[in-house]
């Protein structure tokens, strides 16, 4: 039933890799459908994910979606959808930190590491190489030293010889305080300025579209979705993760979904219906 008053409206954000595409990039027809369906039913449909705006951008327009914000850069980069624009799209919040102190001790701890920086402009320096769909079209080979030298939105580590606990203890002994920061499935850590979150992102969004707190769903796979689904359900709302996440993301969240390879999200979405259905009842 599509809403009849603005309080009816929920919010509802979608991480990207491993929730709405599948490792390959598959986007499912199913989760395109019901995510269409959502929307027409007016409810307002987020796009937050740990890519950067370029990337991201390719999967929110072939999901349908082609105004309202999108929260890319794990939270530092918040985007305007505008068909009109070039790109697409146009950056109407990017927060930067200066990366120096981080990066001097990840690269001690971590001298194999692949290191990478994102800077204002969204364009990419990096030191060692990144899988092509990992950075943004814009990217550039740049000596170590030259990385410290930006404002940046991001800094990204990639150390694809370590096996991930061994990763995650040497990035626990730098102890990362000045910074956010989330690992993904593999020896991969994004890190964002102090506080910056897909969460805190998404906070200013709901805040500016006047959606209650407690009408807010959030669905994800990876360890920087943790926190979306703990903004969530601070508020009353609902964290999803996907069947395939790691055990401690799907502890953290409120429910479990199927995994992307059988339409999670579509899942989700197909019992919206029903998750309003029993809040009536409650």
């Amino acid at each position: 039933m599509s809403i009849t008053h603005p309080d009816q409206r929920w919010l509802i954000a979608l991480d990207i890799d491993g929730t709405l595409v599948h490792d390959d990039g598959y986007l499912s027809p199913a989760v395109v459908r019901e995510v269409q369906r959502v929307r027409d039913l007016g409810h307002l449909v987020v796009v937050a994910t740990g890519r950067s705006a370029a990337n991201a951008y390719p999967v929110i327009r072939d999901v349908g979606i082609a105004e309202g914000h999108a929260v890319a850069s794990n939270g530092a980069v918040t985007i305007l959808l505008d068909e009109a624009h070039p790109r697409g799209f146009e950056p109407t919040e990017v927060i930067t930190f200066d990366p120096t102190t981080v990066l001097s001790q990840l690269i001690e701890s971590l001298p194999k590491a692949h290191f990478a920086v994102e800077k204002a402009d969204g364009t990419y320096l990096f030191h060692r190489h990144f899988p092509a769909y990992a950075l943004g079209d814009n990217n550039i080979e740049t000596p170590l030293e030259e990385l410290v030298k930006h404002e940046v939105s991001r800094v990204v580590v990639l150390s694809p010889d370590q096996e991930v606990e061994e990763f995650l203890d040497a990035v626990s002994r730098v102890g990362l305080h000045s910074v956010s920061y989330a690992i993904g499935y593999t020896a991969w850590l994004d890190i964002s300025p102090l506080g910056v979150t897909k969460s805190s992102a998404l906070e200013k969004l709901r805040v500016a579209n006047g959606i209650r707190a407690d009408q807010v769903i959030a669905v994800g796979d990876g360890r920087n979705d943790i926190n979306m689904f703990e903004w969530a359900q601070a508020g009353g709302g609902i964290g999803f993760a996907m069947g395939q996440g790691p055990e401690e993301v799907k502890a953290a969240a409120a429910a479990v979904t199927s995994s992307v390879e059988d339409d999670g999200v579509a899942r989700v979405l197909s019992g919206f219906e029903g998750i309003l259905f029993s809040r009536t009842l409650g």
